[in-house]
């Protein structure tokens, strides 16, 4: 018996009656064979952590744009406490690991530059609109190994695609994911925040406290320990009606707080200026995109969708630097 035929006998007989089998996997857009040692869902994990723009994610922005400090959150901390957070509920309720992992890892690689500064400013100006986790599903589908893709499982493309709180994956792993991405950012957020000096936990709302904790730790402890207990047993992933109305309202005490602070965002509207100004000159100077994007538009894709497929790919730093070699004087670089 080959080795992955004992991991996907072990899935079987130790797995939850509702957990996503990877023998059972509706499979590939392109049949591939199959791995002698890894089952499928583990291997697109591999193929997602090896790739190109998981690696860009460690330079871009979570929250905070340019923080001066080395403990802010970035776009990779972000996907790796998602990860951490998913991996937790799934072993509880003996779900597939490697599926959760897989959707954790993918889920942000197709977000912009400058975080959601980035993703408004393409979104206004490409004329077809621009949302991150259909950019990510592009990623691995269209833009990875150069136009090949990674040839991922439909099930990790779906929890990728659907991660968002408008949508619902199909399969329960899945949908741990798109809970934990909420847990995750609400969590990290809120502590650089406090880094920041932008909020304290003495300034969430007492109703929140009472049910979910004064602290950040203790509000992640709750809300976690609240989706297993209220999972348990379930085809679906949910909590109980007081904590998730709390966790709600903690989402909306944080947007008002932080994501539409002026403090925190006061310099995006630069950041957008200078993602639509990047956008204008590709759209009018083809020639300067990578050549592995030129050949897209061999192959049929429109400028402006390629134009942003280039965009969405920089990292902050290199948005900047481009941005700085194409409009600002040699002389006054540096000033």
């Amino acid at each position: 018996m080959l080795i992955r035929e004992e991991l996907e006998k072990a899935e079987r007989e130790n797995l939850s009656e509702f957990a996503s089998l990877s023998e059972n996997s509706r499979g590939r857009k392109k049949p591939e064979e199959p791995c002698d040692i890894r089952p499928v869902y583990q291997r697109d994990r591999d193929r997602i952590v090896h790739s190109k723009a998981f690696r860009r994610l460690k330079d871009k922005t979570q929250v905070f744009l340019n923080p001066e400090g080395d403990h802010y959150r970035t776009r990779l901390t972000h996907t790796l406490e998602v990860s951490q957070i998913a991996r937790t509920i799934a072993r509880a309720l003996r779900m597939n690991e490697e599926l959760v992992e897989a959707i954790a890892n993918g889920h942000d690689l197709g977000h912009t530059p400058f975080g959601h500064a980035g993703e408004r400013a393409l979104d206004e100006i490409c004329p077809y609109g621009f949302e991150h986790n259909e950019q990510s599903v592009r990623v691995v589908d269209v833009l990875e190994r150069d136009g090949e893709g990674l040839n991922l499982t439909l099930e990790v493309l779906d929890g990728m695609r659907n991660h968002q709180m408008k949508s619902m994956p199909f399969t329960v792993e899945g949908q741990i994911v798109r809970l934990s991405d909420k847990l995750a950012y609400i969590h990290h957020d809120m502590d650089d925040a406090i880094r920041a000096g932008v909020l304290t936990d003495k300034d969430v709302p007492e109703e929140i406290g009472r049910v979910l904790g004064m602290t950040t730790k203790e509000r992640l402890d709750k809300l976690i320990h609240n989706i297993i207990s209220e999972s348990r047993g379930k085809d679906r992933i949910c909590m109980s009606p007081e904590v998730e109305k709390a966790m709600i309202d903690m989402r909306n005490f944080m947007f008002v707080n932080v994501y539409q602070n002026p403090v925190v965002k006061g310099e995006e509207s630069k950041a957008e200026s200078l993602v639509k100004t990047l956008f204008e000159y590709y759209t009018h100077n083809i020639d300067a995109l990578p050549a592995e994007l030129k050949k897209l538009l061999e192959r049929g894709e429109t400028k402006e969708r390629v134009v942003c497929d280039h965009i969405a790919s920089m990292t902050d730093h290199h948005a900047i630097t481009v941005y700085e070699d194409l409009f600002v004087p040699k002389s006054w670089q540096g000033m």
